[in-house]
């Protein structure tokens, strides 16, 4: 992958044994609304639980479980040349016990696309995404599943859109970085200090 984009490191860690995750409890919309509050605004996501229910459930179970409280946004992969795009990522709290991985739901069955205000599903192979997540500031279509490219070409399981908050989510893109971080790849992508979560909680 690029190195303006995200990157397979660092959005989360680990991989262990698939596990299904609960159906989701679909509002009168058919679309649950997330409100992600942040020290710099809050931001709400409107999932698209029909279209990606497997990671849609996963999203609302730690949300539902408040293990984003206290998590953070701790990266900001800004594209080199052109610092307004890119993505930032977001981990649940550190002490937060996470739940297993779940099966990878890629853009080709979903339909779904990495525009801007995405949220997505990080991860490292596919069937490893557990908590942590990203949001597009910009449209970011090499982040999409291409099926015949060669290797991994599953790309990410996006989810979700922003639909208010897009102000803080740039905001955040444009945050002070470190150029130290845990992975060489990422380097001068590590937000300093990282923006904390303050609390995530179903809406809608």
């Amino acid at each position: 992958m690029s190195s303006s984009g995200i990157g397979r490191r660092g959005v989360l860690g680990g991989a262990g044994l698939l596990v299904a995750v609960p159906a989701v409890s679909l509002g009168a919309g058919g679309k649950p609304r997330v409100v992600i509050t942040t020290n710099q605004g809050a931001i709400t996501v409107e999932l698209e639980a029909g279209r990606a229910p497997v990671t849609s459930a996963n999203f609302l179970r730690y949300v539902n479980g408040a293990k984003y409280d206290g998590g953070a946004f701790f990266r900001a992969a800004r594209t080199r040349g052109a610092p307004k795009s890119g993505t930032i990522v977001a981990r649940p709290a550190l002490r937060a016990q996470p739940y297993p991985p779940i099966a990878h739901e890629s853009t080709a069955k979903t339909g779904l696309r990495h525009k801007a205000g995405t949220i997505s599903l990080g991860r490292f192979a596919p069937g490893t995404a557990r908590g942590d997540f990203f949001i597009c500031v910009t449209d970011s279509p090499y982040l999409d599943a291409r099926p015949g490219a060669p290797g991994d070409n599953l790309g990410f399981a996006a989810f979700g859109q922003v639909v208010a908050g897009m102000g803080v989510v740039r905001k955040i893109l444009a945050s002070p970085t470190s150029q130290k971080s845990a992975f060489a790849d990422q380097k001068g992508q590590w937000l300093d200090p990282p923006v904390p979560i303050l609390s995530a909680r179903r809406s809608a």
